[in-house]
């Protein structure tokens, strides 16, 4: 990959692949918009710093005309200067830029790049179809690293399709059908044909069989405004796209709603870009003939594609590997906190009251343990719903939408000792009873911790959680016995009502 200086001396852009410090960008010139990202910095847990699209239609046409539309391409000058401004004043070190479908395949899409690279001073990565498959796929396993299915990527004017093999990349291919390329296709008197059409090129992947039951990680705008529009049309609690998990039947459903609303229903809809809009039908049509040949069992939409992709692709293997959300908390955790994470230590402590945690559990509740001193600054009665709402809405890859709602509420009763605050009632909706009553022993159990210690590390390694039949026993070593008193006896005695115990403190010799 190639990175060039940005044409001004204040810009700090470098060059060669990314390493230690400063931040890294991505500008994204699709089908239908152009987006710039930037990212705090180059490592595992991309944290984003600023993220904004146009929709400029630069394959608007290219079906008829075979050349980028002439009014994208001044639409896309604009936000790319504009882009560009911005990455200088934000003093990026590393800038990616990334071409797809109507770039590479538009016989004008050369010229376009030329005048890019000299107007902006940076070079164009123009991705064939397998790289813009992969680096997809690739962004898909950077938030999911586990994702065992097949990643889906539908931008304007192409789809990627890619099979993932419990976070491993298998087959690819890439095919022209996108909302833009296909719109000179639609119409009334069409739609056998195009349909038709659609069906054939899906069918021309004998490997999309291995779909079947098993999840479709749906990337790309288009898809997403579908989520985002069902988020709606349903009174979803959560308006957070990533992980948003819809299971096939009800979907399908869903999908011949969107093709059949009219025009006023369509523009009632919040969260979705007005420009977007006029997508959704054809981009409702592709996913619909998507499961209909290939019945996955439920589609999982995904916020993290290309651009994520592009950046994991350059880490190191041993950044790979590491844990999304855990590396995501401690980065939050490490900028808010009061002492250096020490999530791990309050992870072993509470252990001995989750004697049947699965491994995801204890992923979460390690989660928590990282992120639970991170509103330590905020005014005493505020502390507990603002976390609870930071922690249900962070940028933070990794969980779904059910952990995310287990940690919020464990932090909001870390911080108020209950989980009965109104805004606790969206997470409640997301969880049975069972996890509920766990977040807020969990809670619990941190409201303890820290108020024992003060938060501080170090301390709770001596003084272990004993519980028994009956009993809940809090050992303080003797060393800390000072630490001791009314306010931790409560806390301890409401962390054992939770659990149906009582609670005791003794002293080790």
């Amino acid at each position: 990959m190639q990175e060039k200086r940005i044409d001004d001396p204040a810009a700090r852009l470098s060059s060669g692949t990314m390493g230690i410090g400063g931040h890294v960008g991505v500008i994204d010139i699709g089908s239908n918009s152009i987006r710039l990202v930037v990212y705090d910095r180059p490592e595992r847990g991309f944290l984003p710093l600023f993220n904004e699209k146009a929709l400029c239609g630069l394959g608007k046409g290219l079906t008829e005309t075979n050349r980028l539309s002439e009014d994208g391409v001044n639409a896309a000058f604009d936000s790319l200067a504009r882009f560009a401004a911005v990455a200088r004043g934000m003093e990026v070190a590393t800038l990616h830029v990334l071409a797809t479908a109507a770039v590479r395949d538009a016989e004008n899409g050369a010229a376009f790049v030329a005048e890019v690279e000299g107007r902006l001073g940076f070079d164009v990565r123009v991705l064939s179809g397998a790289e813009e498959a992969r680096l997809s796929a690739l962004g898909v396993l950077c938030a999911m690293p586990q994702a065992d299915g097949v990643a889906g990527d539908l931008g304007g004017g192409s789809m990627e399709l890619v099979d993932l093999r419990v976070g491993s990349i298998g087959q690819q291919t890439t095919l022209p059908l996108g909302p833009l390329r296909l719109a000179a296709l639609d119409g009334p008197a069409n739609r056998k044909k195009l349909v038709a059409f659609i069906d054939r090129h899906l069918a021309s992947v004998a490997w999309l069989s291995g779909l079947k039951g098993r999840p479709l990680y749906a990337v790309g705008g288009g898809w997403r405004s579908i989520a985002k529009a069902h988020m709606d049309m349903t009174g979803y609690p959560l308006h957070i796209l990533h992980e948003y998990r819809l299971q096939t039947p009800a979907l399908l459903d869903f999908l011949d709603r969107l093709q059949q609303i009219g025009k006023s229903e369509m523009k009632a809809i919040n969260g979705v870009s007005k420009r977007r809009l006029e997508t959704i039908p054809m981009a409702a049509l592709l996913m619909r003939r998507l499961l209909t040949l290939a019945e996955p069992s439920c589609v999982v939409f995904s916020a993290y594609g290309l651009r994520e992709g592009c950046l994991f692709d350059l880490l190191p293997d041993e950044a790979k590997s590491l844990d999304p959300l855990i590396e995501s908390a401690r980065k939050f955790a490490a900028a808010a906190g009061r002492f250096p994470p020490h999530g791990e230590e309050l992870l072993d402590w509470t252990t001995p009251l989750f004697p049947e945690d699965t491994p995801l559990r204890r992923r979460l509740r390690h989660a928590a343990c990282i992120l639970s001193d991170t509103a330590w600054a905020e005014h005493p009665d505020y502390r507990a719903e603002n976390v609870f709402w930071k922690v249900l809405r962070a940028p933070i890859p990794g969980f779904d939408h059910a952990g995310r709602a287990f940690v919020a509420l464990a932090l909001m009763a870390r911080y108020v000792g209950n989980i009965d605050l109104p805004a606790a009632d969206i997470a409640k909706k997301l969880l049975d009873k069972e996890q509920t009553s766990q977040a807020l022993v969990l809670g619990l159990a941190l409201r303890l911790a820290h108020t024992f210690t003060g938060g501080a590390p170090g301390i709770l390694r001596d003084t272990p959680l004993r519980p028994g039949l009956g009993k809940l026993g809090f050992a303080i070593a003797k060393p800390h016995a000072a630490l001791s008193g009314d306010v931790v006896k409560r806390r301890l005695d409401s962390l054992a009502a939770a659990l149906g115990q009582t609670g005791e403190i003794s002293l080790l010799p």
